[in-house]
Parts: structure tokens; C-alpha cells; sequence
């Protein structure tokens, strides 16, 4: 029962500090998005892809989370876009008060697009709130098609569901209708995308979802 208390004091402190961000943001006109998924998933190699498709049509910024090292903010720096990096030292996820330490680094009146890259986990980043206009979740056919109904907190809490690595169905054991389904069946109301990093499959199109979003 105590654990149910601490955890939950945690949580309302969390939203606390989440909706003085979303104030923040909205004050900003910022679009921000908390892009969230397992290890492996290629959220950073999306992110580099949507960096080069962006550049030039927008300003954004880069908040990096990740456990122990800075090796995604050094291939998100090459881009010459403004970038921190959060590393959690073992911690599971990035909360509000990471995010909002990390914005003393950022003039949020020079950008109009943050994305949020959290640490690789299913499971810790699905119940906290970062101030995010939409949670986005990346999921790559390597992990089977299984995976919504293993986590389907993180599924029920995005909005956005990326299906990533496309380029390799034919080599792994991954229905993609089954995959979709089984998202759907979680959350009805996800928007699904279907990429390749490397191929650049579906990438014009979650750009524009972006664009779009930016211009409301």
C-alpha cells in the first residue's frame, strides 16, 4: 500500500510540473512530441531522417534521454540543430522536471518544434507526462508483432504509432496486418506510420504529419 502512495505523490508531482510545461510550450507555440519505444527500435535513425527532411522548412530543438552515454546527441549534434542531453545514470525514463531542466539550454522562442527522445523502454516512459503534444510510439518489425499486447499501456498513451524497419519483413517473423491489429485493437484512435530509416520508406508522410501539426 505504501508503494501505491509514494507512487502515485510521484505521478502528481510529475503532472504538475507536465502541465506548467504544456504552458510553456503553447506560450511558445512550440509542437512537441515524446517519441518513446524499446532499445533498438531506431527512433534516432527516424529522428536523423526527419532532421534532414525538416531542415531549412522549420527551426527545432532535441532533448536526449538516455541511460548512461551521449552517443545519440552526438549524431543528432552532426545536423547542427540545438541538442541536450539527459543521461539518467540507470534511471527508466525521463520525467518533467528532466525536461524542464533541460530547457535552460534551449531558446524556445527560436524553434517551433521539440522532439523528445526517452529512453528505451516499453514500460516506465508510458505513465509519465513531459508537457508533449503527442507521445509517439516506435515499433520495428524485428520485435515480432506481439508487442502491443505486451505493453499495451505504452500503446494505450500514444497517439502515434510508428512501425519501423519495414524494409526487413521478408526476413523476419513479423505479420504487419497481425501487428496493426493488434495495435488497433489496444487503441482504436492510434495513427499508424509505416518507415524505413534506411530505405526512406514513409518518411515524406510522418514528415508532413509534422508539418501539418506545426501550422495549426
Amino acid at each position: 500500500m505504501s508503494i501505491i502512495t509514494i507512487e502515485r505523490k510521484v505521478l502528481e508531482k510529475n503532472d504538475e510540473l507536465a502541465a506548467q510545461l504544456r504552458n510553456e510550450f503553447k506560450k511558445n507555440k512550440l509542437f512537441v512530441i515524446n517519441i518513446v519505444s524499446s532499445p533498438g527500435s531506431g527512433k534516432t535513425s527516424i529522428l536523423e531522417k526527419t532532421i534532414e527532411k525538416l531542415k531549412g522548412k522549420i527551426n527545432l530543438a532535441v532533448i536526449e534521454g538516455d541511460v548512461q552515454t551521449d552517443l545519440d546527441a552526438k549524431r543528432v549534434e552532426k545536423y547542427n540543430v540545438p541538442v541536450v542531453q539527459i543521461v539518467t545514470n540507470g534511471g527508466c525514463h525521463l520525467d518533467a522536471k528532466l525536461v524542464k531542466d533541460a530547457l535552460d539550454s534551449i531558446n524556445l522562442s527560436d524553434i517551433s518544434f521539440l522532439v523528445i527522445e526517452n529512453v528505451g523502454n516499453l514500460v516506465c516512459p508510458a505513465g509519465y507526462d513531459l508537457g508533449e503534444d503527442y507521445k509517439i510510439v516506435v515499433l520495428s518489425t524485428t520485435e515480432g508483432d506481439d508487442k502491443p499486447l505486451k505493453y499495451p499501456k505504452m500503446f494505450i498513451n500514444s497517439s502515434i504509432l510508428i512501425i519501423n524497419k519495414v524494409d526487413l519483413l521478408p526476413y523476419v517473423n513479423c505479420n504487419i496486418k497481425e501487428l496493426r491489429d493488434n495495435a488497433l485493437m489496444i487503441n482504436p484512435d492510434l495513427k499508424v506510420f509505416e518507415t524505413s530509416a534506411t530505405t526512406g520508406a514513409g518518411i515524406d508522410d510522418w514528415c508532413e504529419w509534422i508539418l501539418a501539426n506545426i501550422k495549426k
